[in-house]
């Protein structure tokens, strides 16, 4: 009887521990049980499989728009994707996005800047790729990490189920069930709530999320897919793709395909459509269509060659979309405006708001009429003045990654946002931190020569004693200085040598055997993990507190701000009295359980004009247009993210800007917008009254 009733409670806890595990909640709104990456089995509108996601996608009416690449990388998709997502914005339409990477890497995080170009971070601590960035900044939305998806992330998710016994005891084989898991996901970032402006993210996990009210579901999503058609490991994004337009219909999902028109000749010149053919014979192959042809080249495509690629490729005439080299990449929306592709999407989307019975794309030449729409105007207002700026300013970019121009993409970007709202050209001067080591010779005169110094963020003890050094110029000099994240520890470290006393100050992040409380200026954060590399530091959107007095809130114009983090590291708490007895102000600080975490410094302004650092990334919520102004009593708007606004302000604390151009009326003074970094022409007056 014992050994019965022990075998009857042993089942019994077997049992409420294999439903435990399946009702474990879940990090984030896909989560995979036991750690994995991606969506949860159990949805949260109660769609369960395939079919119910299907189903739910074709009677909401939401649209997809896949956007590929063929001939070769690097081609514009992520912009292409990105002003695409403008026209239906200006269609009133709400748009969301995703990006494919066929590489096994679960997330960017772990990748080489050389490699891979800058990590850009959101608001969940999502770790992706940078064309996320891009995405964020055209279509003014906050993303999340679920908008990223790589082969690693997907066979992550199939592996876990398969070990938890999802399948069956099925054989597990990339066609059906790796693709119907990349179907899923697709399906399920089209429908998953956006926001436009930064969120705290929840502490305590919750499968079942409140929908906020700012939240709203995406009637567009833009998927664009890595790499170039054709490459072996893009093969299994490129079948579910194509069974996914199968299952959701002909008029819910359409493919934008960005091809090469080469060139050749001299000096006679042709336009060769060669490329493009075998690009577009290939899609057709794998088993897509494309419905839009996108066509890169340095001038637009004759009408000869269009005639040609449409015989060749079966794509309407019309459809072929000349995207050619422009000034400004804010004028690709418009350019795409020009040649109707609105219009066209509209109806090959059968958009109700738009819809057009028994016409064809000749007809539709003013479906949309996008021109009257406030984003479009805002957007060529945005074009127009980059291309007739009124002064120039030079940014000194202090790093370690100068040789691959994308390192850095989200900071310059903020930068030209500063200085498209002030018709300034933004020229940065990108400069080795390493070459600035040891007197710093010809990289140090090439430094002294910019209006405003930036130290970035970066890993690795490589050129660091270089950064140190631009550091100490720009606080003797009184050049307006940004530094951000591992800038702004150094910036730390650079005042505790120079003021504190300690010589020997360092991060234990470079060097080992520091003295606690001594020399140790910035110390390893306590929740960190030094095993695991991947998804481990202090990531996302977190709340810092602006101190009463400071030129932060005085420039935010509010106590609590969120900006978006990415850092191992941290300011010794232990330090920061003496160094703010001796006059580095420590003004924000985060709002964990702690309360210690040093996240915004400054120097006083009767020390320097604008010395100030920031251990969060603002660059990565600066967005080109909505701003979102405040309005002060002089009737100019202020900045919420000031620091990279220094930048383009301080450029050399207006002496030198009036220098360079003895015509300026006005001087550079710093104010804020919400979501960007803004500097405006005003009066001396006003500046007194802007920045105290």
């Amino acid at each position: 009887m014992y050994c019965r009733t022990a075998w009857t409670i042993a089942l019994y806890l077997c049992i409420k521990c294999a439903c435990a595990i399946r009702e474990t909640p879940t990090q984030g709104v896909f989560h995979v049980p036991r750690g994995g990456e991606g969506h949860s089995n159990n949805d949260k509108d109660g769609a369960t499989s395939l079919d119910e996601l299907v189903e739910e996608h074709v009677a909401s009416n939401r649209k997809l728009v896949v956007v590929t690449g063929g001939v070769l990388s690097g081609i514009g998709k992520g912009v292409t994707a990105s002003s695409i997502g403008v026209l239906f914005r200006a269609m009133g339409l709400r748009v969301t996005a995703l990006k494919i990477d066929p590489y096994l890497n679960v997330d960017a995080g772990t990748m080489s800047p050389f490699e891979h170009g800058e990590v850009f971070v959101l608001d969940d601590g999502g770790e992706t790729d940078l064309d996320l960035g891009n995405y964020e900044r055209f279509l003014s939305v906050c993303l999340t990490k679920n908008s990223n998806l790589s082969t690693g992330k997907i066979y992550q998710q199939v592996i876990e189920k398969e070990r938890i016994g999802h399948y069956l005891g099925k054989t597990v084989q990339v066609v059906p069930h790796v693709s119907d898991a990349i179907q899923e996901w697709v399906l399920r970032v089209a429908r998953e709530p956006i926001t436009h402006f930064s969120t705290k993210v929840p502490q305590s996990d919750n499968k079942h999320k409140a929908k906020s009210k700012n939240e709203q579901e995406p009637e567009v999503c833009i998927v664009e897919l890595g790499g170039t058609l054709g490459d072996i490991e893009s093969m299994p994004f490129v079948e579910a793709l194509r069974q996914l337009q199968e299952r959701v219909g002909y008029k819910n999902m359409c493919f934008v395909h960005v091809s090469l028109v080469p060139v050749l000749g001299s000096p006679v010149t042709e336009q060769k459509t060669k490329p493009t053919q075998h690009s577009v014979k290939m899609m057709m192959q794998l088993g897509l269509r494309p419905d839009f042809l996108c066509c890169r080249g340095k001038e637009m495509l004759e009408e000869g060659v269009r005639k040609k690629l449409s015989l060749f490729t079966s794509v309407p005439e019309k459809a072929i979309i000349s995207l050619h080299d422009v000034s400004n990449i804010y004028r690709v929306p418009l350019m795409m405006v020009e040649q109707n592709l609105c219009g066209m999407l509209a109806q090959r989307l059968r958009l109700p708001k738009y819809r057009r019975h028994g016409i064809n794309y000749d007809s539709v030449p003013n479906l949309c009429n996008l021109r009257d729409s406030k984003i479009f105007r805002e957007w060529t207002e945005l074009a127009n003045s980059v291309d007739t700026p009124e002064n120039e300013c030079r940014v000194a970019m202090v790093g370690k990654y100068c040789d691959q121009g994308d390192a850095y993409l989200s900071v310059v970007k903020a930068l030209t946002h500063a200085a498209i709202a002030t018709r300034q050209k933004l020229n940065v001067e990108y400069i080795e931190s390493s070459d600035l080591e040891d007197g710093g010779g010809e990289a140090m005169d090439r430094l002294m020569q910019c209006d405003g110094i930036v130290v970035p963020g970066g890993f690795g003890s490589r050129g660091f004693e270089g950064k140190i050094n631009a550091i100490r110029r720009a606080r003797e000099k009184k050049i307006p200085f940004l530094g951000i994240c591992l800038g702004m520890q150094a910036a730390v470290i650079e005042y505790a040598r120079s003021f504190a006393d300690i010589p020997t100050a360092h991060s234990a992040e470079f060097q080992d055997g520091l003295v606690e409380g001594e020399n140790d200026v910035v110390i390893f954060m306590p929740e960190g993990d030094r095993e695991r590399m991947g998804g481990t530091m202090r990531l996302g959107a977190r709340e810092t507190v602006l101190r009463k007095g400071s030129l932060a809130r005085k420039l935010y114009g509010s106590e609590r701000i969120m900006e978006r983090h990415r850092h191992r590291y941290e300011v010794n708490p232990t330090v920061v009295s003496k160094l703010e007895a001796l006059g580095l102000h420590f003004v924000g600080k985060n709002t964990d359980a702690s309360g210690e975490r040093m996240e915004v410094i400054e120097l006083d302004k009767d020390v320097h004009p604008y010395f100030t650092g920031a251990q969060f990334h603002p660059e990565f919520t600066s967005r080109p247009e909505k701003p979102n102004p405040m309005v002060s009593k002089a009737h100019f708007p202020y900045i919420s993210a000031w620091w990279l606004v220094s930048l383009t302000k301080l450029f050399s604390i207006v002496s030198r800007s009036v220098a360079r151009n003895q015509e300026a009326k006005g001087v550079l003074s710093l104010v804020v917008v919400n979501c960007g970094w803004y500097l405006v022409l005003v009066s001396p007056h006003v500046c007194q009254q802007v920045v105290p």
